[in-house]
């Protein structure tokens, strides 16, 4: 039976949060209906760090520590310089809705998922993509056929991505090429009614999913066992981070809120945190 652990609110009053990243000692998120890119230290303590009007989602940085941000309505990547944002690339034209959350390996390729459809406008669902974008601005498609891509790891040896398919209820692993190609599609793990939004690695090779229809936070082994369950009452759960000292604190973003109200920007958000055995690995 997995372990059930009760959490601990260290910020709230936020929208809807999205996208944290553990980076230089503080945690990184997007408050994507605020428009804001933010961080926020151990004791709760906040930090604007970018205003991003087409809604930010997916963080990350480059290897000389550069942070990179995903517009999702213009379907941009954007990096921050020293003179403010700069648009790294336009990948519009090979995705479908949104974009939305991201990784970014140790040479600063970032892969990124999309919506496939126009969720909040009640569209069908439609299969969609992740995009990889170089460095230097260039686009290519590296996966297709994805219920809704959404959260995802990378190994700490780089050979093995994983991504959270929301709306298929399953983590889906790849194998990456030295290009950057991802191939050797396989199922990590079926999660039953669980819908996996953002997630993490921990250094057993297990995954922190947020499971945003259900409300709670699970740890998953390769194959599907369950160990560790975090609920979240009347909330939802929206993505996680192991980070802090010893990256054995689990940063987990909640959100009161539906599909509906989020439509409309109705949300109230919070982080919350419980200590793990197990500390984080690999990316972000």
């Amino acid at each position: 039976m997995a372990a059930q652990l009760t959490p601990q609110i260290l910020a709230d009053g936020f929208i809807f949060l999205e996208g944290p990243r553990w980076h230089d000692g503080k945690l990184w998120v997007s408050d994507m209906f605020a428009e804001k890119v933010l961080t926020v230290d151990a004791q709760g303590n906040t930090e604007l760090v970018a205003t991003v009007p087409q809604r930010p989602s997916g963080l990350g940085f480059l290897p000389d520590g550069r942070l990179l941000i995903v517009s999702m309505h213009d379907k941009k990547l954007l990096r921050q310089d020293p003179n403010g944002l700069a648009e790294v690339a336009d990948v519009s034209a090979l995705v479908r809705g949104d974009i939305n959350d991201m990784v970014v390996d140790a040479q600063g390729r970032s892969y990124i998922g999309s919506f496939g459809y126009d969720l909040m406008g009640g569209e069908e669902a439609k299969p969609a993509n992740i995009v990889m974008v170089t460095p230097d601005g260039q686009t290519r498609v590296v996966a297709d056929g994805l219920g809704f891509p959404n959260g995802s790891v990378i190994s700490p040896d780089g050979s093995t991505f994983i991504v959270a398919e929301t709306f298929a209820n399953c983590l889906t692993a790849f194998s990456i090429a030295g290009d950057g190609s991802l191939s050797d599609r396989r199922v990590f793990a079926q999660l039953g009614e669980a819908t996996p939004d953002g997630i993490c690695l921990d250094a057993e090779g297990a995954v922190w999913v947020s499971s945003f229809g259900s409300g709670e936070f699970i740890r998953v082994k390769d194959g599907g066992e369950v160990t560790h369950r975090v609920p979240v009452p009347d909330k939802r759960a929206v993505a996680c981070m192991l980070g802090g000292e010893g990256r054995q604190t689990l940063f987990m973003l909640t959100a009161a809120t539906t599909v509906e109200e989020l439509a409309q920007g109705k949300s109230a958000a919070a982080i919350e945190t419980v200590q793990v055995e197990v500390p984080g690995a690999g990316l972000p």
